[in-house]
């Protein structure tokens, strides 16, 4: 099923798991949170992986994702990211979990 599919069967508003985060749109929308994230901070974290996702379909679509990254000293630590996407992109959050 594609993700616009999959949209039109999910109620706005709540959330619903992302079942495969190594599409790569998800990756994407990843790589940007941990960009965004490092451009605000001045941080140099590095992806490793996507741990988990889901959506939330709004004026637009929110992605809460939870990145496994490492950072400058090749400490790893895990967050979670929230992406809002309509006709751009904005890091909503990223907090440490």
């Amino acid at each position: 099923m594609s993700e616009e599919q999959q949209q039109k069967t999910e109620q706005p508003g709540g959330w619903f798991p992302i079942p495969n985060v190594n599409d790569l749109h998800v990756k994407e929308i990843a790589d940007f949170a941990v960009s965004e994230y490092n451009r605000e901070h001045q941080a140099h974290l590095k992806l490793e992986r996507i741990i988990e996702g889901e959506k939330q379909i709004v004026n637009g679509v929110n992605y809460g994702l939870t990145l496994a990254t490492k950072d400058e000293k090749g400490t790893n630590k895990n967050y979670k990211a929230v992406v809002w996407r309509q006709t751009l992109e904005k890091l909503s959050s990223f907090t440490e979990v």
